[in-house]
């Protein structure tokens, strides 16, 4: 989005410069702007015209309210979640004003707030419900839904990381959130760590495994796998194995599976330096 009244124009004039002309972008835009509430419950002239100019242009806009808990927003999630909902509805109603039908995407950056520290926790607990009930409401109101998930407050790409990303990345696959924002960053969203984008490439690609579920392959299920299996001691060699195991597994790059010795033999390494590596390379 645009940090300034007048940046919009040269930023809009911009993308319509490469796709080709302003009706091209607003058929097929090229971004998605950012429209963030000043709660409680306030948009600026900034915001506000934001909105009015992407509604107009075409442009989605994707409404990011950032309430704290119990600084600027109810100290109880039930309670930001609903400041949260009235604040993106209201900018919702903005853009519709402005130009009835305006893609709008239903989003947001609450956080838990940590009054011991000063700081916004997004790897927190309390936030990552939050992202998951707010994205619920958008799904109701048939709106596509966006959130800040899958990331982590770690300084650097440690097991506080892959704890936090986890947690997120599967909380915000079950959740049906369709823009996610978190992987690769670190540090409260000011930090974008390329390392840890690797491994995070690793943890969606489980998240979205996870959400496939289980599927019936089979018509009915292995059933002449164990007709007369007496004879057989193991799956290896069937033909069904080779048929369906490429389709029922995921087979990351970085994270380790070897046997301890093998590992050893590769030189002790880390997830934190095979994905060093792994950014060189690419």
């Amino acid at each position: 989005g645009t940090f300034r009244v007048e940046g919009f124009k040269p930023m809009h004039d911009m993308l319509a410069a490469v796709r080709g002309g302003e009706k091209n972008l607003a058929e097929k835009p090229l971004a998605i702007f950012d429209a963030c509430p000043s709660p409680p419950l306030k948009w600026s002239n900034l915001t506000t015209q934001s909105l009015i100019d992407c509604a107009r242009a075409g442009i989605p806009s994707e409404l990011i309210s950032m309430g704290m808990t119990g600084a600027t927003s109810p100290v109880t999630i039930a309670g930001t979640l609903v400041q949260h909902v009235a604040e993106n509805l209201s900018g919702l109603v903005i853009t519709q004003l402005a130009k009835k039908g305006a893609p709008v995407i239903f989003g947001g950056s609450p956080s838990s707030f940590d009054m011991r520290k000063g700081t916004t926790p997004m790897g927190a607990i309390e936030t990552m419900m939050i992202d998951s009930a707010y994205t619920q409401i958008g799904k109701y109101l048939n709106l596509p839904t966006h959130a800040y998930m899958g990331l982590s407050d770690s300084k650097i790409n440690d097991s506080q990381a892959g704890l936090e990303t986890g947690i997120g990345a599967i909380m915000a696959a079950l959740s049906g959130v369709n823009v996610i924002s978190g992987p690769g960053m670190i540090n409260f969203e000011s930090c974008q760590s390329l390392e840890k984008l690797v491994v995070d490439n690793e943890i969606c690609g489980m998240a979205c495994r996870a959400i496939e579920g289980i599927s019936q392959r089979d018509e009915p299920i292995a059933k002449n796998l164990f007709e007369g299996f007496t004879q057989e001691t193991q799956f290896l060699t069937m033909p069904h194995t080779r048929k369906w195991y490429r389709k029922e597994h995921t087979f990351p790059g970085i994270i380790d599976r070897d046997t301890y010795d093998y590992w050893v033999s590769l030189g002790k390494k880390s997830i934190a330096d095979r994905a060093s590596e792994e950014v060189e390379k690419l």
